[in-house]
């Protein structure tokens, strides 16, 4: 189960500098914490040859002592690893002369992505470190935690991309996708490499390792999972790291990245890129979540083995203070590995449906929201007044009609409900009278205990079983809202109901039915009966995709006042609703899956991993292409219609969701729910380079320091800034349409040569023009197009409209077109 709150990465976010927070209230001078501090000095990513000079003048590294070269695969991380160990001692040697004679604790240097390291040390001695010239950036570290079988059908990949690119046996072949998570089972067959009809190799440009320990034994790595590691140095210092129940080693106790993992790489439930190579780097646990220092370690590690994708499925909580989201090491880092030519796929989070609520900011991050797929396991309950039920439960039904009986009238004569207020939730047979609940469908309580772990279906069930329930039957307590509930395997016909409102008609109809003496007001006759429709078949839906309700929405917040940011999120959405994927052995992220090997889960970092996948098909397909590139092929041939071939619907409330939808807009579902064939031709790419984030970036107010900080680059070497609607990305977003603009885009043909036509719908209160209207384009060439918008009305309300290129070869390119505040000219002068 997903519980809707969970987001798989709860940040609390301290950013900025030193001097203007430490985000520490103590009087203890010898308090310590974990610090992340950043270099001026740029890391390795940025470098490409040329002698490098820091802000002050100071040379420092040369290309001759570096040997770092552009192309990724002479890439310095994996050809001189004199670097690592030259920029580990300049760490060294910083901390040793501002705290000279003083205790600290280094626990990592980052050197590929992010020039800095992690330190445990006082906050006297952390803001000594923020006032030495060679430091940009002291931030006080931060505890994280962590946000399929049929799926490729649903995608159309066994028909389409799979035999678009030679069948599914050679699917991703050469690619390595780097997964930040909680680890992984490698005893799971989804991992194993035994494909004897087309053996593969590592593909040379990875240079990780494989971690050897009692839990993770020599062996667990193989062609197919060809590294894996684990970073705990920040949760160790803290002393809260169990090793018994966290395993200081790869090995995943939580079970999420395991199926997160199983998404791309299951061998016998097939999925999109079989023979992609992945790379596990653990920095969440089980017990405690874990720690920005650790994670940003990971993500430092992946880049420098020479990952091609990088997968987070762990996203914030609360947005990063400061001037704007985009600006916290997370982001930053990811921004390096952007840079580095990695494609970055991270999970919208499951904080919504309300608006404003994206926890995946930035413009460099491909940002997935999760939607349901055509496939459902749905069972129901029929009373004996002939009314039907629908609930969840992957159960066996029943082959008649059984009496009905609530747990709370069917106690012992030592058990009292005042006694002992679960035990309507069938914890503990003990408590029952066995004589009443034999032959019988038992029905308990679902409440918030489930949701905390206090309570679980399996322990209900085991319950029944002892005293000869024929089945079980959990009615959903009206204070349990917000909460995904997967269908969970039941060993005994059963089914869980999972609306309070449909709970109050079960129990108005079982009370009703109850016969008691005048006198006493004692139950004589237990009168209402009902049959199980059992929910081992699946069903398929014809409205599939629609947007979950707890997937997250746009727009997205620049800052922590929710200023609007002129950049689409999501990006699009993906299948993350009932997502049957692998299970570790050991998982305790959902208890009633423990000791499963499979299991059916939901949420925002169920979708991330099934892009990532075919991110990898579009990288083996077009080696050449940029992580930009990649994120325009899958954007602009996202579907906009459901199986019907009707809108998308979006679910805008927790209770009732099915109830409670309308037709998605840009900000529910991004560009639209990917289509995995289209992708793979998208005809017309948008191209958007490093230095076009650095531009955007820079045109943020007051955000020079803070660039210099991150990057140790100076905005003034810019000629000029650009806002987020002026980068080329495959949408437009416009956060105040102050009377008129002017957008361009640039395209680039990979086809053929072809002829387009330029179509568009406008959104309400906004005039648009497209120039020009038609144009042809050879092989390789560029086109600009300028989008002309003009405000017909003054509205705060956001709107939506989208471009078309339709080619006469049969590519179609679509721009989603958003525009939130409009000013009118007009009506101003009126």
């Amino acid at each position: 189960m997903v519980r809707i709150s969970r987001t798989h990465l709860v940040v609390v976010f301290c950013l900025g500098m030193l001097a203007s927070s430490l985000c520490q209230d103590d009087s203890n001078e010898d308090f310590t914490a974990v610090y992340m501090v950043t270099l001026r000095q740029a890391p390795a990513a940025h470098y490409y040859g040329e002698l490098t000079t820091d802000r002050t003048g100071s040379k420092h590294v040369s290309s001759e002592r570096l040997n770092i070269h552009k192309q990724r695969s002479q890439n310095i991380s994996r050809t001189d690893r004199r670097y690592s160990s030259y920029i580990s001692r300049v760490h060294d040697s910083l901390l040793r002369q501002v705290l000279r004679g003083e205790q600290y604790l280094k626990l990592y240097s980052y050197h590929y992505l992010i020039n800095g390291f992690a330190v445990l040390v006082t906050p006297q001695q952390a803001e000594k470190l923020s006032r030495r010239r060679e430091v940009a950036n002291v931030v006080l570290d931060f505890t994280v935690r962590t946000a399929t079988t049929h799926t490729p059908q649903f995608l159309g990949l066994p028909n389409g991309a799979w035999m678009d690119e030679g069948g599914f046996q050679s699917a991703g072949e050469g690619i390595v996708i780097g997964f930040i998570d909680t680890g992984i089972d490698p005893t799971h067959p989804s991992f194993s490499d035994d494909i004897s009809e087309h053996p593969y190799p590592v593909p040379a440009h990875f240079s990780g390792i494989c971690e050897v320990t009692p839990d993770f034994p020599s062996g667990s790595c193989n062609r197919k999972l060809i590294g894996a590691r684990h970073f705990a140095a920040s949760a160790i210092t803290r002393g809260i790291f169990n090793a018994t129940q966290d395993y200081a080693s790869p090995f995943d106790a939580d079970g999420h990245g395991t199926e997160a993992l199983s998404l791309i790489s299951v061998r016998f439930l097939v999925t999109h890129a079989k023979l992609s190579s992945i790379a596990v780097y653990k920095a969440l646990y089980k017990s405690f979540g874990g720690f920005a220092a650790d994670v940003v370690a990971a993500i430092d590690q992946a880049a420098q083995d020479g990952v091609d994708i990088i997968s987070l499925s762990i996203t914030p909580n609360r947005r990063p203070p400061g001037i704007a989201t985009f600006f916290n090491p997370i982001d930053m880092a990811l921004l390096s590995a952007v840079k580095a030519g990695i494609f970055v796929v991270q999970a919208a989070g499951n904080t919504g449906p309300s608006p404003k609520s994206m926890s995946s900011f930035s413009p460099w991050i491909f940002t997935v929201g999760a939607a349901s797929h055509d496939r459902v396991y749905s069972n129901s309950i029929i009373l004996g007044n002939n009314v039907t039920i629908a609930g969840v439960g992957l159960a066996p039904g029943t082959d008649t009609t059984y009496t009905l009986i609530s747990a709370i009238h069917a106690l012992n004569n030592e058990t009292t409900v005042a006694g002992n207020l679960y035990v309507g939730e069938c914890q503990d047979s003990s408590s029952f009278n066995q004589d009443l609940i034999q032959g019988n469908l038992l029905i308990c309580s679902y409440s918030i205990r489930f949701v905390l772990g206090l309570s679980t279906i399996k322990q209900a069930l085991e319950t029944a079983k002892n005293l000869s329930a024929v089945g079980v039957i959990f009615y959903m307590d009206p204070f349990v809202i917000g909460f995904q509930l997967n269908p969970v395997p039941l060993k005994m016909p059963g089914i869980i109901i999972p609306s309070p409102d449909d709970s109050k008609i079960l129990l108005q109809y079982y009370n009703s039915s109850l016969e008691r003496d005048e006198r006493t007001n004692r139950i004589i006759k237990y009168g209402a009966v009902a049959s199980i429709c059992g929910g081992l078949k699946a069903n398929y839906s014809s409205s599939a995709p629609k947007v979950m309700y707890y997937s997250a929405r746009g727009p997205d917040p620049e800052d922590n006042f929710l200023d609007d940011a002129e950049i689409m999120k999501p990006n699009l959405v993906a299948p993350g609703n009932f997502i049957w994927a692998a299970w570790s052995s050991h998982g305790t992220d959902s208890v009633e899956f423990l000791g499963e090997s499979f299991a059916m889960m939901s949420g925002t970092s169920m979708a991330a991993p099934h892009v990532a996948g075919l991110a990898a098909l579009l990288k083996q397909k077009f080696p050449n292409f940029s992580p930009s590139a990649i994120a325009s092929a899958l954007s602009t041939t996202a579907s906009l219609s459901d199986k019907t071939g009707g809108p998308i619907m979006a679910q805008r409330a927790y209770a009732n969701p099915d109830l409670n939808q309308s037709p998605a807009t840009f900000f529910d579902m991004g560009s639209g729910f990917v289509n995995a064939t289209a992708s793979l031709n998208p005809g017309l790419i948008l191209e958007t380079s490093y230095d076009d984030y650095m531009l955007f970036l820079c045109g943020i107010n007051g955000s020079a320091p803070v660039v210099l900080n991150y990057t140790g680059q100076n905005c003034w070497v810019y000629n000029s800034t650009i806002s987020g609607a002026d980068l080329n990305l495959p949408s437009i977003t416009i956060a105040k349409l102050n009377k008129s603009k002017t957008i361009q885009r640039s395209v680039i043909n990979i086809a053929g040569n072809e002829t387009y036509s330029v179509g568009w719908s406008a959104p309400f209160g906004v005039s648009v023009k497209v120039v020009p209207l038609r144009f042809s384009i050879t092989s390789g060439e560029t086109q600009v197009l300028s989008v002309y918008l003009n405000a017909t009305m003054n509205s705060s309300v956001a709107s939506f409209g989208r471009i078309g290129l339709f080619g006469n070869q049969g590519h179609i390119v679509n721009i989603p077109l958003s525009v939130i505040v409009k000013i009118s000219s007009n009506l101003t002068n009126g």
